[in-house]
């Protein structure tokens, strides 16, 4: 008598089954597809607007603070540093309380100076800060 028979033999299987793998990979193509519209780093802005014109500018009582390349600033073209902004600064705002400043960076300074001198500026008091970017050559 025989133990065992030839129709119950063990073999290998040869193919792997790729259906759950393409299941598994349709749901991850699909989350993806549903959730990338939603990662979106856009903020929905709405300026206010208003029917009365602009108050002109009065020009003497902005001033403009530049950064050069060479990291050198001035203070309305006068070279100055940055213990000598704040103070000058400082100095205008008490003859001018209500006097404003405008910070031109170089494009190619480095942000500790930008910082530094914004600082200056805010320590001197000044409430109204803008900055204006220089046009690339």
């Amino acid at each position: 008598m025989r133990r065992f028979s030839d129709r119950h033999q063990l073999h290998t299987l040869s193919e792997l089954n790729v259906t759950p793998l393409l299941d598994l990979a349709f749901v991850l193509l699909i989350i993806f597809m549903i959730t990338t519209p939603l990662m979106e780093n856009s903020t929905d802005l709405v300026l206010p607007s208003s029917n009365s014109a602009p108050e002109p500018v009065n020009m003497d009582k902005v001033r403009t603070v530049s950064i050069h390349a060479d990291q050198t600033i001035t203070l309305n073209d006068e070279f100055v540093t940055v213990e000598l902004l704040a103070e000058k600064l400082t100095a205008q705002r008490e003859a001018q309380p209500d006097i404003s400043v405008l910070i031109r960076p170089h494009r190619d300074l480095p942000v500790q100076k930008f910082s530094e001198v914004l600082d200056a500026v805010k320590r001197a008091g000044v409430k109204r800060i803008g900055f204006v970017q220089r046009p690339t050559e």
